[in-house]
This record gives structure tokens, sequence and C-alpha cells, in this order.
């Protein structure tokens, strides 16, 4: 081998090595090789000093690696993509295609937009040469050293048929549980946290220290093809399936579609499933698949004119944190919340957040006073991600949490060892718990009575008609004359009264399970009542079980057994359960409810919606056949329940083997005697 060539295989392979050593953490080979690598390049370069690289590794010190973010020019622009964000503007726009390109008979791929950082890698016969942003689609910094140390970006291609030089394009993202992680850790360290994955992902790249970088568990999926020499693809899922093969990671979501109606359907169901994946997506990018036609449909200045993203309503926006205040809920748990300057997003107007606990405040670094990143994953609570670090004014100041309840006055508490939580402990008579445990057993969950909702819960206490929930079914309608929420301005009894006494007499017949439910006892929810139904058969067999034969059932453990114990000793408790039974509330299951145990020992996990059962009622039907009615897939999941729109846990259920059912096999399985 000819000298100089030598030379600069040496020197690349030295360059490779020491930045394994020094800012992966990962050394290839050991310290005997790596010095006969070393000691042959200094011959070499001894006897043919002319042939010295200038930027040889003998001529800098192994650790001193970092990135300069010199601007770049990529070898083929990198376009950004025009917008629709709803469906009319959608067929608008494919509807343009297909007249362009003359023919209805398009394929269209479709795949996740992830929210992340654009990045165009080069690879000249199959290696990592360069790494640049998208800068401003001609030229962009140069992050090569940064992105080396992602986790999945292969520094060398595999596989034959490697073309001279290809750009792939792709988005470095941050998964949202290790987004999590980093910023608990940051907080816990006195550092600001990241607002938000994709402002994670992006400060994570940019850092002068690689190391900084490889500390951060980034990860990259790739979406395209730039320049490329030596080959050519048919189409976009062709690209796909070659860059898979050379060892890019590629996503496994993208779908190849025949219709429009198709592709509405996809975006539709990402739409509503978005926050069940790995990382955050802002949309669906809609391509045409065929390269040809991709070419004869060309692009503006821009943006290509076969392909459109389709961006999802905002469910992150800013706002300002006015207040941080607590409720106190119906087991005593005092939580904090965020009270902010009302906000309209996905959809809504939102002027309050859940913050959890005092604990969640700090970790999430936010202080009274922070403009605040807000999101609202489709129905459920919003929440606040993080504070934006660079608008704060010097003005802000953090949260304390208080001492005594702010509705009853008692000194709070933490309960037991390991609760995090503080609690008010007077449970009897707190006003906000005894509102909150009346408005939980009218609820779905519990024993779904008509009328009493929050309003309704409020009334019954503030106008004297209970004080707590023990007479609830010895109400009459008699006794709601007194309330203005259940009467017309005239005095008389409204409808919404009848409604009531009417619910709260077809609730006495709910099923066991409800009943427990209902009690509001710590740990117990819907899943443990129906084991305990099911086992004991009565709530005065269960109130006299012990701590043991409690943990014994499949689904409660000590935990739930010891606090089912304890709200039994103690005697107002009692008295509930004692004035239920006597207004006529059914306190044993019905034989026409002990079903066989057909699921006895299997754990089943039910995703997406399915047609004939909403989650409670799936939930209800596995645990009443001793069945374990589980939120997440492993190899010892029994069988996965398949609705519309599944989610990554059906992805998991096939990865793993499990056997997948949809609602018919579902309801065979039940069936079963």
């Amino acid at each position: 081998m000819k000298p100089a060539v030598r030379i600069a295989e040496l020197a690349e392979q030295i360059r490779d090595h020491q930045f394994r050593y020094y800012v992966l953490d990962d050394p290839q080979i050991s310290d005997g090789e790596y010095d006969t690598l070393w000691n042959e390049l200094l011959e070499l370069e001894a006897k043919h000093p002319e042939l010295k690289l200038p930027d040889s590794p003998t001529e800098h010190v192994g650790g001193g690696f970092s990135t300069s973010f010199e601007t770049i020019a990529h070898q083929e622009k990198m376009m950004s993509l025009d917008n629709v964000f709803d469906e009319e503007e959608f067929r608008t726009w494919s509807d343009r295609v297909i007249k362009d390109a003359g023919t209805e008979s398009i394929k269209w791929l479709t795949e996740l937009k992830i929210d992340g950082l654009a990045i165009n890698l080069l690879y000249e016969n199959g290696r990592l040469v360069r790494a640049l942003t998208r800068g401003n689609g001609s030229a962009g910094e140069d992050v090569t050293l940064n992105v080396r140390t992602i986790q999945g970006i292969p520094h060398q291609l595999f596989g034959g048929n490697l073309p001279g030089l290809v750009e792939v394009r792709g988005e470095v993202f941050f998964p949202n549980k290790l987004f999590e992680e980093l910023n608990a850790g940051l907080v816990e360290s006195g550092k600001a946290p990241f607002a938000n994955p994709r402002n994670a992902a992006a400060g994570s790249l940019r850092q002068k220290d690689p190391k900084v970088t490889a500390s951060r568990p980034l990860r990259m999926l790739v979406h395209g093809v730039g320049a490329i020499e030596g080959m050519n693809f048919s189409s976009q899922s062709d690209a796909y399936t070659h860059l898979a093969t050379w060892g890019l990671p590629t996503s496994t979501r993208y779908r190849v579609l025949d219709s429009v109606d198709e592709v509405l359907a996809f975006i539709n169901e990402y739409q509503h499933h978005r926050h069940d994946l790995e990382h955050e997506i802002d949309g669906i990018v809609v391509k045409v698949d065929d390269r040809a036609l991709q070419d004869r449909l060309g692009s503006t200045s821009r943006a290509p004119r076969w392909a459109i993203a389709f961006k999802y309503p905002p469910e992150e926006v800013t706002t300002k944190l006015l207040e941080i205040r607590v409720n106190v809920g119906r087991t005593g748990r005092v939580t904090p919340y965020a009270f902010l300057e009302p906000v309209r997003v996905a959809g809504s107007t939102v002027s309050s957040a859940t913050l959890h606990n005092s604990d969640e405040v700090r970790r999430k670094g936010v202080l009274i006073g922070d403009t605040v990143v807000l999101r609202k994953a489709g129905d459920v609570i919003p929440e606040i991600i993080g504070p934006v670090v660079s608008a704060r004014t010097g003005s802000e100041f953090a949260f304390v949490m208080p001492s005594n309840c702010p509705e009853c006055g008692f000194s709070l508490r933490q309960m037991s060892d390991g609760d995090v939580d503080l609690r008010c402990p007077n449970s009897r008579s707190c006003p906000a718990q005894l509102r909150e445990r009346l408005y939980y057993l009218g609820s779905r969950a519990a024993l779904d009575i008509d009328v009493l909702g929050y309003e309704a819960a409020q009334a019954l206490l503030v106008d004297g008609l209970l004080t707590d929930e023990s007479e609830l079914f010895s109400l009459s309608l008699q006794d709601l004359t007194s309330s203005a929420f259940f009467t017309k301005k005239d005095g008389s009894l409204s409808a919404i009264a009848e409604r009531f006494i009417a619910a709260l007499d077809d609730a006495k017949s709910r099923p066991l399970w409800r009943v427990i439910v209902a009690l509001s006892i710590r740990h117990v929810g819907p899943t443990a009542a129906q084991a305990l139904a099911t086992r004991f058969g009565s709530l005065e067999r269960i109130s006299n079980a012990t701590v043991i034969e409690l943990a014994d059932v499949d689904g409660v453990g000590s935990i739930i057994a010891e606090s089912v114990v304890e709200w039994f000793e103690e005697e107002w408790h009692r008295n509930i359960v004692k004035k239920w039974a006597n207004a006529g509330v059914i306190m044993e299951q019905g034989e026409e409810e002990l079903l066989p145990q057909t699921l006895a020992g299997m754990s089943i996990v039910v995703t997406g919606s399915l047609l004939h059962f909403n989650r409670d009622e799936a939930t209800a039907a596995i645990v009443a056949r001793g069945g374990k009615a589980s939120g997440s897939v492993s190899k010892k999941t029994a069988y996965v329940v398949v609705g519309e729109a599944p989610g990554s846990k059906y992805d998991k259920a096939i990865e793993l083997g499990v056997p997948v059912l949809d609602e018919a096999g579902f309801e065979r399985l039940l069936a079963q005697e």
C-alpha cells in the first residue's frame, strides 16, 4: 500500500478510535492495539514528512474534540414543506396533485411528522463524512461530531450496492420518557429545565462539547434522500427499504395508501393516538410515493409540490403562571394546581393545569410568574411541561406548599411512610373531601347516579341536606324542597329533583363492586373492587377479612389490603355502610353476577376503541371472569384486544408475539364456559 494511502487510512482510524474512547466511552480496541496504530503512523510521518496531513491526530491532544458549527452548503437543497390544517385544505392540495399528474392512480406515502430537529447526513462510499442542520435550506451548521454520538446512526453503512454519495435526511428527536428523566436531573442539579422535547433535542445537538451530546439519549429517524450518485430509487418507499437495509434508522409506522380517503383515515388515527408514541409529532407528512412522478410535479422555490404536511391543531402554547393554588381530593390528598392566564389550546380555553404534588413543582422547575409551556393532549387534563427560562424577569418566586388545609384548617401531614403527598386528616368533615366524595360516587366510575354532579354535591352540603354521604340514599323529595338547586323560582320542585330521587333508587341495585368503589377507600379502584366482590361476595365478609386474606386476592396485594382494613376500622365508615344497607343498597354479589372464572390467571390488555364496550365495561367483563385487566403489554400477557386506532400497545403485541383479538374474538373469549 502506498504510504500516502496508508497515512490517510491510519489517521482516519485513529481519529475514530479517539472519538469512541474520549467522547462515547465505548472503545472498540485495546490500548495495545491503539498504540500499534499510533506508532505506525508516527513512523510513516517521520519517513515521509511531506505526506503528513495538516490535521494529523499526532498534532492534537486525543480528547480535544469540539464542534465549531461551521456553515457548509448542502449537496442538494433541503426544502421545507407547505402546510394544510384541515380536510378541506388537504383535499384541495390532493386534487391539484392529481390534476397535475394526469392520473388518479397515485400511491400516497404517509408518515409521522416528528417534532424534532431536521438533519442532513452525507455518506461517501458508505462512510459518514458530514452532518449538517437544515439551516436556511441551502447551507447548514456542521454538527458531525455531535451526530456521531447518537445511538442508531451508523458511521459506516453496510450491505452491498452502496451509492458513491448519498444525502440522508431525517429528524433528530428526544424520546418522551427520557426527556422527563433529563429535566428531572437538570432541576435536581440546579439547572434550568428544557421547555419541551424539541428544545431538548436542539439544545443537546448544539453543544460545543460532543461528550455532552453523547450523554443525552437522542435518537433519529430518516424521512428522505437528497443528492445521490450511483443509483436511483423507484419510489419513496423503495428508498426507505434500501436505507433500512443499509442500517439507517427508519420508521415502521409509514404506510403507502391508494386513496385520499385512506390518507385522511391515517391522519385521523394518529391525531387521536399521537401521545401513545415514543416521540412527539405535530402532524402527518403525505408524499407522492413514485419518484418519477415527484420529478414531474417539481417544486416551488421553497417546497416540493408532491408533498404536504398536515399539521394538527397546536397542543402546546405559552401562557403566564399567575398563581399556584391547592385543592383537596376525596381521600384528603392536597394537590397543587396552576392558575393561568387563560389561553386557547387544542380547541378549548384553559385557565388551570395540574401540578400533581410539590415534588412535581420542583421537578418541573416552575416559578410563580413564569411564562410556561402548556400542553393539552386530547381530552386529558392540561399540564405544564416547563418554564420558558429566557422570559424570566427576576420577579418570579418559588411556590411554598401550605401547612394547613385551605378548606377546614387542619394541619396537613403525610399519612404513612413513603407517601409523598400531604393529606388533610379531617376526612369525616372536611368540606372539600365531602364534596369530592359525593361527586365521585355519582360518577360513571362508581354508582353512575344521574344529576349527582359537582354542583349537586355542593348544593346538598351547603344547603344542609347532608353532613356526610351516609344519609344520601335516605333523601326524599320533601328533603329537596329546601335547596334552590332542586327547586324552581316559585319554590316548587323541579324535574331535576324527581330525576335525582329516581336515580338514587336505581343506584341501590348496582353491582357490589360499584358500591365498593363508591366508598372512596384509598387505592381501591374498579379492578380491585371487582376482584374483592368476586372473591368475598359481600361487603360484610370484606369488612371482616384480615389483611392476609385480602392481600391473597389476585389484583389486590398488601397495600390495598391494608387500606381496606384501615377504612373499616373507622366507626363512621361502618356507619355509612349500615345506613346505605338500611336504605336498600344491595351489599352482596348477586348470583347472576357470579360468572365462570374462565379467564383466571390471564392478563389481558385492551387497546383502541371497541364498538360494544367502553374501557370500564371491558375491564369489568375481564375481572368478572377471573382475569386481570392490565394496562401494559409484556411476554406474560395472554391476549391483547384491539379496537379501532389501537396505538403502540398493538405494535408491542406484534413485536412480542402476543395473541391479538379483535372485538368479535374478545366476545367469543368472554362467552367461553
